[in-house]
């Protein structure tokens, strides 16, 4: 009986190079699977949540570049007022061209795979702009900021716009959201210790990274379908309405009256109360992350660090934010009306309660409560332009009211960076922002939430 002769057995390198590959290519067979599951690949919204990621990574290595060059690197005082510089040579610049991302993108609504890649390689050429003045932190290093600043939000503008043409038939809209949004606090939390490793062999390093990654970032932004680009069916929306709009004519009023366009005060109380619960959302939501990186800075929380107090507040808030995302999901979009109510309320309480009894544990809860809010106000506010925007002027709703919630962060900004450090007294800043949107649009949430909106409608 013949031998059968062994099977050679690999050259040891091969088994290495085997083994070392392994692992990333089996993570990601499963990240694929997770981002087209349900229909998402077929539709496209799968290659989109991949693109967002990478998104999200590149946007947070340039933050651990800056924050290491403007924040952490000089003692409080100085710090401050670099920060202060940073506001005003980047985020006031911003607000007033805020504005005009929305209708400039709503004006080319046949190249939005175009735009997401212009707005990805703007960042990778701007990032190693700065990686020449990041070690220094000059005046040159705020202009290119600023040019992220304003590629980034352009970025997610186009994104909201977006995220309409690619829903799967068994998918929500406040469920796909959900999962664009979680896949980018994911990628943002796994990127964050790659930056500050690639801190560790240079100041300009994070910045090198972030470059690969909004390259890669270009060339995904092509591999979207091509129904991306299609606008059939589609018209301008505006957040006010003209003279003509308020008084319409006979013929405006009449059925098929062609005079009367719709924007988003003429669809009813829910979507514009959403946009004004939402604003104080965001506004808090900015306060807090200049008023607390310098007020734990400064005034560490009761027996712990300086370092350890902002790592315990960040986490509390991204672990907050990923929750309230996750909770939208399951939620998908019962109730936005009374979601948004709510968590206004549990901000209201949260922000309160720690400016009577400042602490840290009530610190870092009023930190989670931000996050879970913003979170989940935002999707509840997708799931009211989804029910009650018509579908021809939808895609403009959603660039619009993106562009406002980001001009809500930065003038909430603004206020944490000039506000004295006293914690007791931030506490009830924040809780006088958020109350000002619970008392201006509570009511007319709930009112309408009683009322039913069962079919898209145009007032």
């Amino acid at each position: 009986m013949e031998s059968v002769a062994p099977e050679p057995r690999p050259h040891p390198l091969r088994r290495a190079a085997r083994a070392v590959r392994h692992p990333p290519a089996a993570l990601a067979r499963r990240v694929r699977r997770a981002t087209h599951a349900q229909g998402a690949g077929e539709s496209g919204l799968g290659k989109l949540i991949e693109l967002h990621a990478v998104n999200s990574a590149g946007d947070m290595m340039i933050t651990v570049a800056l924050a290491s060059t403007i924040f952490f690197s000089v003692p409080t005082g100085e710090a401050r007022g670099r920060v202060a510089l940073y506001l005003l040579v980047t985020m006031a610049p911003f607000a007033l061209l805020a504005p005009v991302i929305g209708p400039l993108l709503d004006r080319v609504p046949h190249g939005r795979r175009a735009a997401m890649a212009a707005a990805m390689l703007a960042r990778a050429l701007l990032a190693l702009a700065m990686a020449g003045a990041v070690a220094t932190g000059g005046l040159e290093l705020y202009p290119a900021a600023l040019g992220v600043l304003v590629s980034s939000k352009a970025y997610g503008v186009v994104r909201s716009a977006v995220v309409p043409r690619l829903l799967p038939r068994a998918f929500s809209l406040v469920k796909a959201n959900s999962r664009v949004t979680l896949a980018g606090l994911l990628a943002t939390g796994a990127a964050a210790p790659i930056g500050a490793g690639l801190h560790q062999l240079g100041e300009p390093w994070p910045l090198y990274g972030a470059f690969a990654v909004f390259v890669l970032g270009t060339f995904l932004s092509f591999s979207l379908p091509h129904k991306v680009d299609s606008a059939k069916g589609e018209r301008r929306v505006r957040l006010a309405r003209t003279h003509s709009e308020q008084d319409p004519g006979p013929a405006e009023e009449g059925e098929g009256g062609s005079g009367r366009r719709p924007g988003l005060r003429t669809v009813g109380v829910s979507v514009r109360a959403g946009l004004l619960a939402n604003s104080s959302l965001r506004a808090l939501s900015g306060f807090l992350t200049f008023f607390l990186a310098f007020l734990l800075r400064e005034h560490p929380l009761s027996g712990l660090s300086a370092a350890f107090s902002l790592a315990l507040v960040g986490v509390a808030a991204g672990t907050g934010n990923a929750l309230g995302t996750a909770i939208g999901a399951w939620l998908r979009a019962r109730g936005p009306e009374v979601i948004i109510a709510t968590v206004l309320a549990l901000a209201l309480a949260a922000t309160v309660t720690a400016a009577a009894l400042y602490g840290t544990v009530l610190v870092t809860a009023v930190a989670a409560t931000a996050g879970i809010a913003q979170a989940l106000g935002k999707l509840s506010l997708d799931a009211l332009i989804q029910r009650d925007v018509p579908e021809e002027v939808r895609t403009s709703a959603f660039a619009r009211s993106e562009t406002l919630m980001q001009m809500s962060w930065v003038a909430g900004g603004a206020v944490g960076i000039a506000l004295p450090l006293i914690g007791p007294l931030g506490m009830g800043v924040g809780a006088a922002v958020v109350a000002a949107g619970a008392a201006t649009t509570v009511r007319g949430l709930l009112t309408s939430a009683g009322r039913g909106t069962p079919h898209p409608r145009v007032a």
